[in-house]
Protein backbone atom coordinates (compact mmCIF):
# COMPACT_ATOMS: atom_id res chain seq x y z
CA UNK A 1 0.00 0.00 0.00
CA UNK A 2 2.94 2.60 0.84
CA UNK A 3 4.77 2.12 -2.49
CA UNK A 4 1.18 1.99 -4.23
CA UNK A 5 0.24 5.80 -2.45
CA UNK A 6 4.09 7.00 -3.19
CA UNK A 7 3.89 5.91 -7.17
CA UNK A 8 0.24 7.82 -6.48
CA UNK A 9 2.24 10.63 -5.15
CA UNK A 10 5.05 10.74 -7.44
CA UNK A 11 2.79 10.58 -10.76
CA UNK A 12 0.86 13.32 -8.91
CA UNK A 13 3.61 15.47 -8.66
CA UNK A 14 4.98 14.90 -12.16
CA UNK A 15 0.89 15.99 -13.81
CA UNK A 16 1.39 19.35 -11.48
CA UNK A 17 4.77 19.99 -12.86
CA UNK A 18 3.53 19.72 -16.79
CA UNK A 19 0.72 21.79 -15.41
CA UNK A 20 2.41 24.20 -14.25
CA UNK A 21 4.56 24.23 -18.17
CA UNK A 22 1.66 23.85 -19.89
CA UNK A 23 1.89 25.93 -23.49
CA UNK A 24 -1.25 26.34 -25.85
CA UNK A 25 -0.91 28.11 -29.21
CA UNK A 26 -2.90 30.81 -30.23
CA UNK A 27 -6.64 29.72 -31.09
CA UNK A 28 -8.35 32.04 -33.58
CA UNK A 29 -12.31 32.10 -32.27
CA UNK A 30 -13.70 34.59 -35.25
CA UNK A 31 -12.20 35.90 -38.26
CA UNK A 32 -14.52 38.33 -39.78
CA UNK A 33 -14.67 38.48 -43.78
CA UNK A 34 -13.63 42.40 -44.69
CA UNK A 35 -16.33 44.90 -45.70
CA UNK A 36 -16.43 46.99 -48.66
CA UNK A 37 -17.61 50.74 -48.57
CA UNK A 38 -20.11 51.84 -50.65
CA UNK A 39 -18.07 53.49 -52.82
CA UNK A 40 -16.27 50.69 -53.44
CA UNK A 41 -19.20 48.85 -54.54
CA UNK A 42 -20.06 51.12 -57.37
CA UNK A 43 -16.65 51.03 -58.60
CA UNK A 44 -17.34 47.53 -59.63
CA UNK A 45 -13.72 47.25 -58.64
CA UNK A 46 -11.98 44.59 -61.12
CA UNK A 47 -8.83 42.79 -58.73
CA UNK A 48 -7.45 39.79 -57.46
CA UNK A 49 -4.86 38.69 -55.20
CA UNK A 50 -4.48 37.77 -51.78
CA UNK A 51 -3.15 40.25 -49.06
CA UNK A 52 -0.91 39.47 -46.25
CA UNK A 53 -0.64 40.83 -43.07
CA UNK A 54 1.50 40.10 -40.38
CA UNK A 55 -1.13 40.93 -36.64
CA UNK A 56 0.39 41.25 -33.43
CA UNK A 57 -2.24 39.04 -30.75
CA UNK A 58 -1.30 40.38 -27.79
CA UNK A 59 -1.49 38.17 -23.94
CA UNK A 60 -4.39 40.54 -23.35
CA UNK A 61 -6.54 39.52 -25.61
CA UNK A 62 -6.50 42.40 -27.99
CA UNK A 63 -5.05 42.82 -31.50
CA UNK A 64 -1.88 45.21 -31.31
CA UNK A 65 0.27 46.21 -34.77
CA UNK A 66 -0.63 45.32 -38.17
CA UNK A 67 1.74 45.45 -40.56
CA UNK A 68 0.79 44.82 -44.70
CA UNK A 69 2.99 42.86 -46.00
CA UNK A 70 1.13 42.41 -49.45
CA UNK A 71 -0.95 44.73 -50.22
CA UNK A 72 -3.95 45.15 -53.05
CA UNK A 73 -5.17 48.60 -54.54
CA UNK A 74 -8.57 50.25 -54.47
CA UNK A 75 -8.51 50.49 -50.56
CA UNK A 76 -8.32 46.72 -50.17
CA UNK A 77 -5.84 46.52 -47.74
CA UNK A 78 -6.89 49.29 -45.64
CA UNK A 79 -10.03 46.76 -45.55
CA UNK A 80 -8.40 44.20 -44.89
CA UNK A 81 -6.49 45.57 -41.85
CA UNK A 82 -9.93 46.60 -40.35
CA UNK A 83 -11.35 43.65 -40.36
CA UNK A 84 -7.98 42.12 -38.72
CA UNK A 85 -8.51 44.17 -35.67
CA UNK A 86 -12.15 42.78 -34.75
CA UNK A 87 -10.43 38.88 -35.12
CA UNK A 88 -11.16 37.43 -31.75
CA UNK A 89 -8.65 34.87 -30.05
CA UNK A 90 -7.41 33.18 -27.09
CA UNK A 91 -3.73 34.34 -26.62
CA UNK A 92 -0.65 32.03 -27.05
CA UNK A 93 -0.16 30.32 -23.89
CA UNK A 94 3.81 29.47 -22.65
CA UNK A 95 4.76 28.29 -19.38
CA UNK A 96 1.26 28.83 -18.31
CA UNK A 97 1.46 31.97 -18.74
CA UNK A 98 -0.43 33.93 -21.96
CA UNK A 99 2.08 35.65 -24.57
CA UNK A 100 2.48 38.20 -27.42
CA UNK A 101 2.69 36.24 -30.58
CA UNK A 102 3.02 37.51 -34.50
CA UNK A 103 1.08 35.87 -36.85
CA UNK A 104 0.32 36.11 -40.78
CA UNK A 105 -3.22 36.53 -41.70
CA UNK A 106 -4.66 36.59 -45.31
CA UNK A 107 -7.22 37.64 -46.66
CA UNK A 108 -8.28 37.02 -50.56
CA UNK A 109 -10.03 39.08 -53.32
CA UNK A 110 -11.62 37.90 -56.46
CA UNK A 111 -14.14 40.41 -57.56
CA UNK A 112 -15.07 39.83 -54.34
CA UNK A 113 -13.75 38.78 -50.53
CA UNK A 114 -13.54 34.90 -50.37
CA UNK A 115 -14.58 33.20 -47.17
CA UNK A 116 -11.43 31.43 -45.79
CA UNK A 117 -10.79 29.08 -43.27
CA UNK A 118 -7.93 28.46 -41.21
CA UNK A 119 -6.10 30.61 -42.97
CA UNK A 120 -4.20 32.35 -40.19
CA UNK A 121 -0.64 30.44 -39.52
CA UNK A 122 2.65 30.68 -37.29
CA UNK A 123 4.93 32.96 -39.33
CA UNK A 124 7.87 30.04 -39.24
CA UNK A 125 5.21 28.07 -41.24
CA UNK A 126 4.64 30.73 -43.53
CA UNK A 127 7.94 31.76 -44.70
CA UNK A 128 7.50 29.73 -47.49
CA UNK A 129 4.85 31.21 -48.76
CA UNK A 130 5.81 35.38 -47.91
CA UNK A 131 9.07 36.03 -48.56
CA UNK A 132 9.67 39.34 -47.54
CA UNK A 133 12.75 40.15 -49.42
CA UNK A 134 10.86 39.06 -52.42
CA UNK A 135 8.06 41.32 -51.63
CA UNK A 136 10.11 44.06 -51.24
CA UNK A 137 11.43 43.97 -54.46
CA UNK A 138 7.97 43.74 -55.88
CA UNK A 139 7.46 46.52 -53.98
CA UNK A 140 10.43 49.05 -54.99
CA UNK A 141 9.31 48.06 -58.50
CA UNK A 142 5.76 49.06 -58.62
CA UNK A 143 6.89 52.21 -56.84
CA UNK A 144 9.01 52.88 -59.42
CA UNK A 145 6.32 52.00 -62.47
CA UNK A 146 4.10 54.23 -60.61
CA UNK A 147 3.02 53.35 -57.66
CA UNK A 148 -1.33 52.92 -57.04
CA UNK A 149 -1.42 54.29 -60.72
CA UNK A 150 0.01 51.51 -61.93
CA UNK A 151 -1.81 49.02 -59.76
CA UNK A 152 -4.81 50.26 -60.87
CA UNK A 153 -4.74 49.87 -65.07
CA UNK A 154 -7.50 47.64 -65.77
CA UNK A 155 -7.18 47.66 -69.54
CA UNK A 156 -3.79 48.49 -72.01
CA UNK A 157 -3.87 49.87 -75.45
CA UNK A 158 -0.40 49.19 -77.41
CA UNK A 159 0.22 49.99 -80.72
CA UNK A 160 3.56 49.61 -82.57
CA UNK A 161 5.97 47.04 -84.75
CA UNK A 162 6.26 43.24 -83.92
CA UNK A 163 9.47 42.39 -85.95
CA UNK A 164 11.07 38.48 -86.26
CA UNK A 165 14.52 38.31 -86.49
CA UNK A 166 17.22 35.63 -87.50
CA UNK A 167 20.89 35.38 -87.42
CA UNK A 168 20.81 38.96 -85.85
CA UNK A 169 18.83 40.50 -88.38
CA UNK A 170 14.97 41.54 -88.99
CA UNK A 171 13.32 38.96 -91.70
CA UNK A 172 9.69 40.51 -91.54
CA UNK A 173 7.75 42.72 -89.55
CA UNK A 174 4.30 43.80 -88.67
CA UNK A 175 1.83 46.69 -87.59
CA UNK A 176 0.05 45.36 -84.61
CA UNK A 177 -2.66 46.88 -81.87
CA UNK A 178 -3.10 44.79 -79.00
CA UNK A 179 -6.04 45.45 -76.07
CA UNK A 180 -5.48 43.95 -72.81
CA UNK A 181 -8.31 43.77 -69.89
CA UNK A 182 -6.02 42.76 -67.28
CA UNK A 183 -6.07 39.92 -65.75
CA UNK A 184 -6.75 36.99 -68.78
CA UNK A 185 -8.24 38.64 -71.86
CA UNK A 186 -6.34 40.13 -74.79
CA UNK A 187 -6.72 40.39 -78.51
CA UNK A 188 -4.14 41.23 -80.78
CA UNK A 189 -4.30 42.39 -84.81
CA UNK A 190 -1.51 42.26 -86.45
CA UNK A 191 -1.52 43.24 -90.51
CA UNK A 192 1.04 43.52 -93.29
CA UNK A 193 -1.23 43.98 -95.82
CA UNK A 194 -3.45 41.54 -94.65
CA UNK A 195 -5.16 41.11 -91.26
CA UNK A 196 -4.43 38.14 -88.33
CA UNK A 197 -6.29 38.49 -85.26
CA UNK A 198 -5.49 36.56 -82.42
CA UNK A 199 -7.94 36.95 -79.22
CA UNK A 200 -8.23 35.14 -76.30
CA UNK A 201 -10.34 34.81 -73.48
CA UNK A 202 -9.11 32.85 -70.29
CA UNK A 203 -9.03 28.87 -71.31
CA UNK A 204 -10.85 30.02 -74.50
CA UNK A 205 -9.11 31.60 -77.80
CA UNK A 206 -10.03 32.06 -81.85
CA UNK A 207 -7.49 33.46 -84.48
CA UNK A 208 -8.74 34.85 -87.90
CA UNK A 209 -7.03 34.53 -91.12
CA UNK A 210 -7.04 37.40 -93.19
CA UNK A 211 -5.38 35.45 -96.06
CA UNK A 212 -7.77 32.62 -96.04
CA UNK A 213 -10.79 34.77 -94.38
CA UNK A 214 -11.45 31.80 -92.15
CA UNK A 215 -12.31 32.23 -88.12
CA UNK A 216 -10.99 29.02 -86.27
CA UNK A 217 -10.78 28.59 -82.73
CA UNK A 218 -7.44 28.12 -81.32
CA UNK A 219 -6.38 25.16 -80.27
CA UNK A 220 -4.57 23.19 -77.06
CA UNK A 221 -1.10 24.03 -77.50
CA UNK A 222 -2.26 27.97 -78.66
CA UNK A 223 -4.18 28.50 -75.86
CA UNK A 224 -1.43 27.26 -73.88
CA UNK A 225 1.11 29.29 -74.91
CA UNK A 226 -0.74 32.34 -74.60
CA UNK A 227 -1.41 31.15 -70.72
CA UNK A 228 2.00 30.71 -70.37
CA UNK A 229 2.39 34.11 -71.31
CA UNK A 230 0.52 35.50 -68.94
CA UNK A 231 2.16 33.82 -66.52
CA UNK A 232 5.96 34.96 -67.73
CA UNK A 233 4.21 38.77 -67.75
CA UNK A 234 5.45 41.96 -65.58
CA UNK A 235 1.59 42.57 -64.95
CA UNK A 236 0.61 39.01 -63.60
CA UNK A 237 3.83 39.82 -61.06
CA UNK A 238 3.78 43.19 -60.12
CA UNK A 239 -0.09 42.97 -59.98
CA UNK A 240 -0.41 40.11 -58.14
CA UNK A 241 -2.51 37.69 -60.39
CA UNK A 242 -0.30 35.29 -59.35
CA UNK A 243 -1.29 34.82 -55.91
CA UNK A 244 -3.11 32.05 -54.46
CA UNK A 245 -1.59 30.23 -57.71
CA UNK A 246 2.35 29.76 -56.76
CA UNK A 247 4.83 31.59 -54.31
CA UNK A 248 7.30 34.16 -54.50
CA UNK A 249 10.58 33.56 -53.45
CA UNK A 250 14.40 35.79 -53.21
CA UNK A 251 17.07 34.15 -55.06
CA UNK A 252 19.42 36.66 -54.45
CA UNK A 253 21.28 38.62 -57.02
CA UNK A 254 23.04 38.13 -60.33
CA UNK A 255 26.13 39.60 -62.64
CA UNK A 256 24.75 41.81 -65.39
CA UNK A 257 26.19 44.32 -67.44
CA UNK A 258 29.08 46.90 -66.30
CA UNK A 259 29.80 45.07 -63.28
CA UNK A 260 26.30 45.96 -61.67
CA UNK A 261 24.22 42.90 -60.25
CA UNK A 262 20.60 42.44 -60.43
CA UNK A 263 18.27 41.18 -57.71
CA UNK A 264 16.12 38.08 -58.27
CA UNK A 265 13.28 36.57 -57.33
CA UNK A 266 11.78 33.28 -58.43
CA UNK A 267 7.74 32.43 -58.39
CA UNK A 268 6.88 28.87 -58.34
CA UNK A 269 3.46 27.94 -59.65
CA UNK A 270 1.34 25.10 -58.23
CA UNK A 271 2.59 22.96 -61.18
CA UNK A 272 6.29 23.73 -60.93
CA UNK A 273 6.56 25.66 -64.04
CA UNK A 274 9.13 28.84 -62.54
CA UNK A 275 9.98 32.49 -64.15
CA UNK A 276 12.58 34.05 -62.23
CA UNK A 277 12.86 38.08 -62.70
CA UNK A 278 15.43 40.38 -62.35
CA UNK A 279 15.54 43.99 -61.31
CA UNK A 280 18.38 47.03 -61.89
CA UNK A 281 19.55 48.44 -58.82
CA UNK A 282 17.18 51.35 -60.26
CA UNK A 283 14.07 48.73 -59.30
CA UNK A 284 13.39 48.81 -62.84
CA UNK A 285 12.21 45.13 -64.26
CA UNK A 286 15.27 44.11 -66.67
CA UNK A 287 14.47 40.19 -67.53
CA UNK A 288 12.22 37.31 -67.19
CA UNK A 289 13.49 33.66 -67.42
CA UNK A 290 11.82 30.39 -67.95
CA UNK A 291 12.01 27.05 -69.64
CA UNK A 292 9.53 25.03 -72.18
CA UNK A 293 9.65 22.07 -73.83
CA UNK A 294 9.30 22.38 -77.86
CA UNK A 295 7.16 20.02 -79.74
CA UNK A 296 10.40 17.25 -79.98
CA UNK A 297 10.03 17.63 -75.74
CA UNK A 298 13.12 19.43 -75.92
CA UNK A 299 13.98 21.91 -73.54
CA UNK A 300 13.99 25.83 -74.61
CA UNK A 301 15.38 28.81 -72.53
CA UNK A 302 13.15 31.74 -72.75
CA UNK A 303 13.64 35.45 -71.85
CA UNK A 304 12.31 38.27 -72.22
CA UNK A 305 14.16 41.50 -71.85
CA UNK A 306 12.48 44.93 -71.49
CA UNK A 307 14.25 48.13 -72.30
CA UNK A 308 13.70 51.69 -72.80
CA UNK A 309 10.91 52.30 -70.06
CA UNK A 310 8.88 55.53 -70.44
CA UNK A 311 5.93 57.79 -69.45
CA UNK A 312 2.50 57.55 -69.99
CA UNK A 313 0.37 58.79 -67.78
CA UNK A 314 1.57 58.32 -65.15
CA UNK A 315 3.45 54.98 -65.63
CA UNK A 316 6.71 53.63 -66.98
CA UNK A 317 6.52 50.92 -69.27
CA UNK A 318 9.01 49.57 -71.79
CA UNK A 319 8.74 50.32 -75.36
CA UNK A 320 10.80 47.37 -76.40
CA UNK A 321 10.87 44.08 -75.77
CA UNK A 322 13.44 41.45 -76.71
CA UNK A 323 12.77 38.16 -76.74
CA UNK A 324 15.30 35.08 -77.15
CA UNK A 325 15.59 31.41 -77.60
CA UNK A 326 18.25 29.76 -76.01
CA UNK A 327 20.00 32.70 -75.83
CA UNK A 328 19.66 33.74 -79.50
CA UNK A 329 16.83 37.05 -80.03
CA UNK A 330 14.01 35.42 -82.10
CA UNK A 331 11.80 38.45 -81.81
CA UNK A 332 11.04 42.17 -80.83
CA UNK A 333 7.96 44.24 -79.96
CA UNK A 334 8.58 48.18 -80.23
CA UNK A 335 5.60 50.00 -78.73
CA UNK A 336 5.28 53.35 -80.38
CA UNK A 337 2.23 54.15 -78.31
CA UNK A 338 0.27 52.74 -74.57
CA UNK A 339 -2.87 54.19 -73.49
CA UNK A 340 -4.29 52.75 -69.63
CA UNK A 341 -7.58 52.38 -68.69
CA UNK A 342 -9.70 53.09 -71.84
CA UNK A 343 -12.90 51.60 -71.93
CA UNK A 344 -12.86 48.18 -73.65
CA UNK A 345 -16.32 47.04 -75.27
CA UNK A 346 -16.59 42.97 -73.98
CA UNK A 347 -17.71 43.07 -77.58
CA UNK A 348 -14.16 42.73 -79.31
CA UNK A 349 -12.87 39.44 -77.33
CA UNK A 350 -16.56 37.49 -78.37
CA UNK A 351 -15.91 35.25 -81.91
CA UNK A 352 -17.38 36.63 -84.67
CA UNK A 353 -19.91 34.89 -86.95
CA UNK A 354 -18.91 36.38 -90.03
CA UNK A 355 -15.45 37.15 -91.17
CA UNK A 356 -16.61 40.35 -93.34
CA UNK A 357 -17.04 41.88 -89.70
CA UNK A 358 -13.02 41.36 -89.03
CA UNK A 359 -11.80 43.44 -91.97
CA UNK A 360 -13.37 46.60 -90.49
CA UNK A 361 -10.46 48.62 -88.21
CA UNK A 362 -10.69 47.81 -84.74
CA UNK A 363 -12.77 50.63 -83.01
CA UNK A 364 -11.77 51.24 -79.25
Amino acid sequence: MTKFLLSTFITLLFCGFVLAQESKPLKILEKPLPQLTQEQIKQNIFAQGTIALKVEFLATGKIGSISPITKLPYGLTENAVEAAKKIRFEPAIKDNKPINTSKIVLYTFLYGWIKETDRVEDTKEDNSKVDEKAEAVLKKAVEKLGGEKYLQVKSTVGRGRFSILSGGAIVSFQSFVDVIVHPDKERTEFKDGAKTVQTNTGDTGWIYDGNAETINLQNKDQIESFKRGLRVSLDNLLRGYWRGKGVLSYVGKRAATLGKRNEVVKLTFDDDFTVEFEFSDENLPVKALYKRLNADKEEIKEEDRYAQFVDFQGIKTPLIVDHFSNAVQTSRINYESIEFNKTISEKIFAKPNNPKELKKDLKL
